[in-house]
């Protein structure tokens, strides 16, 4: 049984740890703003926000199954040793934004609230509609038939979002349906000061590059394409979050972002979304999968094109050993131009790909720039 909970009353202990972590530099968060926090790992972000009143705080998503931890060291940072939310919110269900959902909600006993249209996905009722390896954009779009699409089962903890838009035990935040990337995405809001977490409806890296995922390279981007399943209704979303004119953006992935730079690349976005966000081709460019409450109810019949598995089995080997190199060298802050450029050659090799499909192979060659 699914509750609708307006009550947002916790007996749950809550210890605030005092210090000056506000001016200091920390590897377990970054400062979003006032009362809001987050964390990333690998490359996906999750954030905590708290109430300023009654000092409550709640964790919004649970990133990937290695994320625990990390999550858990941020909270004793933040709120001291064996700190608990009040609740854990999810912007969506796709497997990295719920890989830690199960084992927190049981570790801290605390429910987790979501969009009624995201139940089927968090009940085991359904599976999402298909990942779309077939869009173009970079290797993590190619690598997305691997990505987990199956629905987990967290029935006995799930709760639903209030039909008011407030956000459990949190003042002055409201959440706002966004709809597109997942059937019940939802983006939350601080109207006092503009502070927009949007989930994946916008991001703020190119989350189909591995190149700019790992590397957190800035740029205010449409909703990753391999999961997006209804572009319309994710331009609709954008549109609804570009009219709230927010001061700073954090996203599920990428980095947060605010200032002239930021307002007006979402207001590019916004106005220009088909040409830069939509995908020009793949299984859910030109026709939407369908759901309700129960779930998906039809998927659009695969393209037929270039076998990506056996192209992205042999671009791993690069991805791999250059993601590495990467990681380990951003640590180091030492020069990576030449393990970029090879990366960069591999995305560029999957997208000409694409374009030989589509435009022939004169125009698709010109894209390849060997470093």
């Amino acid at each position: 049984m699914f509750l609708l909970d307006t009550s947002f009353q916790s007996n749950l202990p809550m210890k605030e740890q005092i210090g000056t972590f506000r001016n200091e530099k920390h590897s377990l968060f970054f400062n979003v703003a006032n009362n809001v926090w987050g964390t990333k790992d690998v490359f996906v972000n999750m954030y905590i926000i708290k109430d300023e009143n009654s000092g409550k705080w709640i964790l919004i998503d649970t990133g990937l199954k290695s994320s625990a931890i990390k999550i858990k060291k941020m909270a004793d940072a933040l709120f001291g040793s064996n700190a608990r939310p009040s609740a854990i919110v999810l912007t969506h269900g796709h497997f990295d934004h719920v890989g830690s959902v199960a084992r927190l909600a049981d570790e801290w006993k605390v429910p987790v609230y979501c969009h009624y249209l995201e139940l089927p996905y968090l009940s085991g009722k359904s599976s999402y509609p298909p990942p779309d390896a077939s869009v173009n954009g970079g290797l993590m779009a190619k690598m997305a038939w691997i990505y987990p699409k199956k629905a987990i089962d967290i029935g006995s903890k799930l709760r639903i979002l209030p039909p008011d838009g407030k956000v459990p035990f949190i003042d002055g935040w409201e959440y706002i349906y966004t709809p597109g990337h997942a059937p019940g995405h939802i983006s939350l809001f601080r109207p006092a000061d503009k502070v927009l977490i949007a989930g994946d409806a916008i991001v703020t890296t190119v989350s189909e590059s591995v190149l700019s995922v790992m590397s957190q390279r800035k740029k205010l981007s449409g909703p990753p394409r391999y999961f997006t399943y209804d572009w319309n209704a994710a331009k609709n979303s954008v549109m609804t979050l570009a009219a709230l004119k927010p001061e700073i953006i954090a996203t599920g992935h990428g980095k947060p972002m605010t200032g002239m730079e930021m307002k007006r690349a979402l207001q590019h976005l916004s106005e220009n979304f088909d040409d830069v966000a939509k995908p020009t081709h793949g299984r859910y460019a030109h026709e939407a999968a369908v759901v309700d409450a129960s779930g998906v109810m039809y998927v659009p019949p695969k393209e037929k094109r270039f076998p990506w598995l056996l192209l992205t089995i042999g671009v791993s080997v690069v991805v791999a050993a250059a993601t590495g190199v990467i990681l380990s060298n951003q640590k180091k802050k030492r020069k990576l131009s030449l393990t970029e450029k090879l990366l960069q050659t591999a995305e560029d090799l999957t997208d000409s790909l694409h374009h030989i499909q589509n435009k022939g192979f004169k125009e698709a060659r010109k894209k390849v720039k060997f470093p």
